[in-house]
């Protein structure tokens, strides 16, 4: 069967990733740590690959962080844009051709249905609210920078192709949070982005800082193979002694030309290299300290890999983690494409999200952690109420359902509705920008709070008129 233009088209966008098995990730996709030219790739004034004296200068004025004022917020990025029919807004009364071949299933939460393959998420429900009013229509490509920034803009000024550098200028919520919270504890980044290790693909999947500043970009857990580990020639024992190891740097830097680096050296330079000698982000991004019965209940594939890290940052000190486990994965438009449609492709992933989710969400309650970890499940935007005869369901930006755990954010609830075809939004629309507020509020940053951008203008960090989702701030009131 020939392939229709829209197809071809998403053919071409994926096609990077189609040498890799969907379900199976290659061993590149996994958490891994290891070695590389840490002091040639990142000098002294950028240790472990995240501009640290920058960052630092700006949480100097901060005083440190009890563990009881931990806050975090863990975005897990469905890429692609997930089904919100097949999953968490079901039409069991509607036709085949917008039901679906899926069934649904009664959650513990009385009157409320899941997917038939989401039995785990189901199960726990009643620590879940369930948004089924996202208004997607400012989000109408394969970029996170609408959803992943809140702001409705974010798509208008961007620059770059799934084939080049994605550069826009609104921020991140991860990048205003590196700038105006801080890490929680500052031996460890405040933002951490889990995508693809694909370059390009990666900065699709994991908005970065736009025009607040290269000090703000998240760092790329798979670029910090080796960063976290002291340069050839550093002893980490003897570099306890401070002047014994001004002395290893000084004869490191005779036999390389690190340009101006060494000259940059400063207090926040130093404070960096402490985040080295501390060993504490070393051990966060080790998830071979965990037993083999976490690892089995997380899953070994890229969604509970990922989402076992993101437990072990958020527990350590991490501010803001964003998850996206496979690039493109829930792009079901049907089977003429790379990803398949709803039965070959979205089908088998279900029990790796679902599995994935529950053991994040059940473990951080158990650690405690849970109402101060914020956790939105989300993609681009929503499919379309009618299957298409390939067997999937195309883009749809009128809606989509998205999942908030954590957070003390009121749950076992629904939030919003859409039509009895899943077509619009019938109540309680949610924008973006209300995401973000929603988000700040929860980080403790003022949502007044402004950035300024290159040209010295201020820039709200809400936009659009964004306020906090009130069903989700009961105990803010």
């Amino acid at each position: 069967m020939a392939c229709k233009p829209e197809a071809v088209r998403h053919i071409a966008e994926h096609s990077a990733a189609s040498a890799h098995a969907l379900f199976q990730p290659p061993a590149a996709d996994l958490i891994r740590v290891g070695s590389r030219r840490w002091f040639l790739q990142t000098g002294l004034a950028g240790v472990a690959g995240l501009s640290l004296p920058g960052v630092l200068r700006c949480q100097a004025k901060e005083t440190a962080r009890s563990t009881a004022d931990f806050k975090s917020v863990i975005i897990f990025w469905l890429s692609g844009g997930i089904s919100h029919l097949d999953t968490w807004d079901p039409k069991p009364d509607a036709p085949i051709e917008t039901r679906g071949p899926f069934d649904s299933i009664p959650t513990v939460v009385p009157g409320l249905r899941f997917c038939e393959h989401l039995p785990l998420q189901a199960s726990i429900a009643d620590r879940l609210a369930v948004i089924r009013s996202v208004d997607c229509r400012a989000s109408d490509d394969h970029r996170a920078a609408v959803f992943q920034t809140g702001n409705s803009q974010a798509l208008k000024d961007l620059k770059g192709t799934l084939d080049g550098p994605l550069k826009g200028r609104f921020p991140s919520m991860g990048s205003i949070a590196a700038r105006f919270r801080g890490a929680n504890d500052r031996d460890l980044p405040a933002f951490v982005g889990m995508g693809s290790p694909h370059l390009t693909e990666w900065h699709s999947d994991i908005w970065g800082a736009g025009q607040l500043g290269s000090a703000y970009e998240p760092t790329q857990e798979t670029g910090l193979a080796g960063r976290l580990e002291m340069p050839p020639g550093v002893a980490v024992a003897r570099a306890q002694n401070r002047d014994e190891l001004r002395r290893q740097f000084d004869r490191l830097r005779r036999d390389i030309d690190t340009g101006r680096t060494m000259q940059r050296m400063d207090e926040y330079g130093k404070q960096a290299l402490e985040m080295v000698l501390s060993g504490k982000a070393r051990e966060a991004f080790c998830i071979d300290r965990e037993p083999d019965q976490v690892r089995d209940t997380y899953g070994r594939d890229s969604f509970g890999e990922k989402a076992l890290l993101a437990r072990r940052l958020v527990e350590a000190g991490v501010t803001f983690v964003v998850i996206s486990p496979r690039f493109g994965v829930f792009d079901n438009h049907g089977d003429d494409v790379i990803w398949g449609g709803l039965l070959r492709g979205l089908k088998p992933l279900f029990p790796c999200i679902d599995r994935a989710l529950f053991a994040l969400i059940t473990d951080l309650e158990v650690r405690g952690l849970l109402d101060r970890t914020l956790i939105l499940t989300m993609g681009e935007f929503g499919r379309s109420p009618v299957i298409a005869p390939t067997g999937g369901r195309t883009h749809w930006t009128n809606c989509m359902s998205m999942l908030v755990a954590g957070g003390k954010s009121g749950h076992g609830q629904v939030i919003g509705a859409t039509d009895a075809r899943g077509y619009d939004i019938t109540d309680g629309r949610v924008i973006p920008a209300d995401l973000a507020a929603t988000v700040f509020r929860h980080l403790d940053i003022d949502l007044e709070t402004q950035w300024i951008d290159p040209q010295g203008r201020p820039q709200p960090i809400v936009a659009d008129g964004g306020r906090p989702i009130p069903e989700l701030s009961a105990h803010y009131q």
